[in-house]
């Protein structure tokens, strides 16, 4: 059975520490005033050491508490980050929308004036431009994920400004996914990143980004044509801090990878002379059978 992830509660973190170091106060206090004024006798040594492995013990457990609410915190912030990454995907999903709803009915009146023209053939051109751009467009609106779908987009462009080729082939709908969408567009983002900065040193360079579906999993991989991975690292690729960018990198698979498993998917990677592909497997919730 699959955990749920336990997110932190503030408050409850907060009575905690407060009570733990209220006690830990106390029991600093009490140490200090035995030793200043207690008789240090066989009885006062044996309560001199109650008081201090109290006091140990109590310190102990505040600095686990600690430590555990500051990983949840941790984990927290960078989920804020993350969502914040998806929201400003989707706010540029939403502009380049609203931006192709108002060109529509300029084009509209560029080809109508063209036609009482009668100039059939310019028309004819033009309408071949803006369905390639349509096209484009509508490769990233295949699904039914909103915010895979603003990464798309996002990401496209991205490519597009670096001079790289990037191919979509979505035959899924992404539906019934465990992995919250956010979740996964951080995962499959980090991969596109990646595989950007891996195919911008080829002559030629170019990204596939598949999706396809079976009744139980979604199955998307992300394959570049740019320098193979050096063998020595491909077995540790998933290991907090391997990379092939240098310092202050390599953590992004790490996370990808754990991510992922957290919700009972996968990713591997296969590599071969200019040829990457890392597949991430996404299982999907059941279908809910209707009752009789």
């Amino acid at each position: 059975m699959k955990r749920t992830p336990r997110n932190p509660d503030v408050n409850k973190a907060a009575v905690y520490a407060i009570v733990i170091n209220a006690i830990q106060l106390l029991m600093l206090l009490l140490f200090v005033l035995y030793v200043a004024v207690g008789n240090l006798d066989e009885d006062g040594r044996l309560n001199l050491q109650v008081i201090a492995v109290t006091g140990a013990v109590m310190a102990g457990w505040g600095a686990i508490i600690d430590i555990r609410d500051a990983l949840a915190a941790r984990k927290l912030s960078r989920t804020v980050g993350q969502l914040k990454t998806v929201n400003e995907q989707m706010d540029q999903l939403n502009r380049e929308m609203r931006m192709q709803r108002h060109d529509f009915l300029g084009h509209i009146q560029v080809v109508y004036s063209l036609l009482q023209m009668e100039e059939t053939q310019e028309a004819v051109d033009y309408l071949e431009k803006v369905y390639s751009q349509l096209q484009t467009v509508s490769k990233v609106l295949r699904t039914k994920m909103t915010a895979f779908n603003a990464l798309l987009q996002v990401k496209t462009a991205a490519a597009e400004k670096r001079g790289i080729l990037m191919e979509l082939d979505i035959r899924s709908t992404m539906e019934r996914l465990t992995i919250p969408a956010w979740e996964l567009c951080c995962a499959v983002g980090n991969l596109l990143d990646n595989a950007m900065d891996a195919a911008a040193f080829s002559p030629e360079p170019r990204i596939t980004l598949t999706v396809t579906e079976t009744l139980g999993q979604v199955s998307l991989t992300v394959r570049n044509n740019g320098a193979t991975i050096p063998a020595a690292i491909r077995d540790k690729l998933f290991e907090p801090g391997i990379t092939t960018k240098g310092e202050n990198h390599g953590m992004g698979l790490a996370i990808v990878k754990r991510t992922l498993e957290q919700y009972g998917g996968q990713v591997t990677v296969e590599a071969r002379e200019h040829d990457t592909c890392f597949t991430l497997l996404l299982p999907r919730q059941a279908v809910e059978q209707p009752h009789p």
